[in-house]
């Protein structure tokens, strides 16, 4: 059994009581996740933040009043250290641009398996992007826009992006292209500058929707 101080810290965010009370019977059957606390508004959720410091929230995108994207945007900024997932039942990719730019780093739909929330909770606790596959292909179907977004990335950015679209950590990123993680780090802040993004999930989305990897 895990220590409870080595546990993820989770806060649900959501102004469905059923929906809440779904994530709290699923979040007990594991080990390594603790569910901290649970907010019905955006507003209770920055004082909550304040009171308790999750590690990661689990964010309604639509709510009355303070919405999901105006308080992952203030948590993010209040809060640096949290880290926001998107839950929600809506994946069209002007939300999923939106959520990405307020600074969540997952969007996924609600109805998530179990697995797959659980996978999505260590990522965004280790700092690592989640999309849903329809986030994905909300993104990719979107008209192409600006012209020519990300032809200025150099051959080892692109390769870099690629590996960040595998949510790989820049130490995880070093390793594989034997560079140092500094260097990562530069072509990081490089790819952010060149795509106009605001942090990597961001940059990742962007990639998709432009069709800047290989892979997709």
């Amino acid at each position: 059994m895990m220590a409870e101080s080595d546990c993820i810290r989770v806060m649900t965010v959501d102004d469905h009581e059923i929906f809440r009370s779904g994530i709290r019977f699923l979040l007990l059957t594991f080990d390594d996740i603790e569910l901290l606390a649970e907010a019905h508004s955006g507003e209770e959720a920055l004082h909550l933040c304040e009171q308790t410091r999750p590690d990661v929230v689990l964010m309604d995108m639509m709510m009355s009043g303070m919405d999901g994207i105006e308080s992952t945007k203030a948590i993010r900024e209040r809060y640096p250290d949290v880290q926001v997932l998107a839950l929600t039942s809506f994946y069209d990719a002007d939300k999923v641009q939106r959520a990405m730019q307020a600074g969540a780093i997952g969007y996924l739909l609600k109805g998530v398996s179990r697995d797959r929330l659980g996978e999505a909770i260590r990522s965004a606790h280790a700092r690592q992007p989640t999309l849903s596959a329809e986030a994905v292909e909300a993104l990719v179907q979107t008209p192409q826009s600006p012209k020519g977004l990300g032809r200025d990335l150099s051959q080892r950015e692109r390769e870099v992006l690629e590996l960040l679209a595998e949510g790989l950590s820049n130490a995880e990123i070093a390793e594989r292209l034997f560079v140092s993680v500094a260097a990562v780090k530069y072509h990081v802040s490089s790819i952010l500058s060149k795509l106009g993004a605001t942090n990597r999930t961001e940059a990742v989305a962007l990639a998709l929707q432009h069709h800047l990897l290989s892979k997709h």
